[in-house]
C-alpha cells in the first residue's frame, strides 16, 4: 500500500512540475514577446539556410571584377613587353621577325627555348635571337612552324664579345643562370665593373653590336686567362617574345 501511494505522489509531483514549466515558458514568451524562441530557432537553423540572393550576387560580382582586373594587368604587362620589343625592332636596321616563346622545359630552362615561328616565316638555322635587353641566343633547329633556340645562358654556348669602353675582346660562356663568364684573349684586359659588353665584329655566330650584358666583377688572376662575371641584360628566365635576325653564320652549311 505504501508503495502505491509513493508512486501516486511521484506522478503527481511530475505533473505539477510540468504545469509549472508550461506556466514559466508562457510567462517568458509573454515578457519577451517570443524573441528568445526566435533567437534560439534562428541559431539552430542558420547552418542549413542558404545565403540571401543579394549576397550571392555580390560575391559573384566581386569575383568577376577581380578576374577582369587580373586580365587587364596581364594585358598591360604584355603590351609593355611588345612596346619594348617594337623599340628594339626599330633600332636594328636589319629586318627582324617577331616570334612568341611557346615552349620551355623545367629541365633545360636556361638552355633552350621554342619559338612559335619557323621556316614558313623565313627563319633559318643559325639566325640570331634577341629579346628585351639584348642577345638571347641563336636558332639551332627549324621546323615549318617552330624554331629551337640555344640560349646564351647554356653552358655549351659560346659568344664572341667585346667591352664597349676599352674594346677588349673575349669569349662569353653560359653558366645556366642570368650570370655568364667572359674569358679574355689578352693577359691584362682593360675592364672594370659596370662596363657594358656586346657581340664582337669578329664573331662568326652573331652580328656585331648586339648588347649582351654588364660586367659584375673582374678576376685578372684567373688562369689560364683573366675573366669577368657578366650579368646578362636580357631577362632570359622570363621572356615571352623575341626577335629573330636573319644573320647567316659562315659556320652553318650553305
Amino acid at each position: 500500500m505504501f508503495a502505491v501511494r509513493r508512486v501516486k505522489w511521484t506522478r503527481l509531483g511530475v505533473q505539477i512540475l510540468l504545469i509549472l514549466s508550461v506556466i514559466g515558458v508562457a510567462w517568458l514568451l509573454r515578457q519577451t514577446q517570443g524573441k528568445a524562441i526566435q533567437e534560439i530557432y534562428s541559431w539552430l537553423v542558420r547552418p542549413f539556410r542558404s545565403e540571401p540572393a543579394s549576397l550571392v550576387e555580390k560575391k559573384l560580382t566581386n569575383a568577376r571584377i577581380l578576374e577582369l582586373e587580373q586580365r587587364i594587368s596581364e594585358l598591360e604587362k604584355q603590351n609593355q613587353q611588345l612596346k619594348k620589343l617594337l623599340g628594339d625592332f626599330e633600332k636594328y636596321k636589319r629586318s627582324a621577325i617577331a616570334a612568341p616563346i611557346i615552349g620551355r622545359s623545367a629541365d633545360d630552362w636556361w638552355q633552350q627555348a621554342i619559338l612559335g615561328r619557323g621556316s614558313r616565316d623565313g627563319i633559318e638555322k643559325g639566325f640570331a635571337v634577341t629579346g628585351i635587353g639584348g642577345l638571347v641566343g641563336r636558332v639551332i633547329e627549324v621546323t615549318p612552324h617552330s624554331s629551337r633556340v640555344l640560349l646564351i645562358s647554356d653552358p655549351n654556348s659560346r659568344v664572341g664579345a667585346i667591352v664597349t669602353r676599352s674594346r677588349s675582346m673575349g669569349l662569353i660562356k653560359g653558366r645556366g643562370s642570368q650570370i655568364a663568364v667572359m674569358e679574355f684573349f689578352e693577359k691584362v684586359p682593360n675592364i672594370r665593373p659596370g662596363d657594358t659588353v656586346s657581340t664582337s665584329a669578329v664573331s662568326q655566330l652573331f652580328p656585331a653590336g648586339l648588347p649582351i650584358g654588364r660586367v659584375q666583377s673582374v678576376n685578372l688572376q684567373k688562369g689560364p686567362a683573366p675573366e669577368a662575371t657578366i650579368i646578362i641584360t636580357a631577362p632570359i628566365d622570363s621572356l615571352e617574345w623575341a626577335l629573330v635576325h636573319p644573320f647567316k653564320s659562315d659556320l652553318e652549311p650553305k
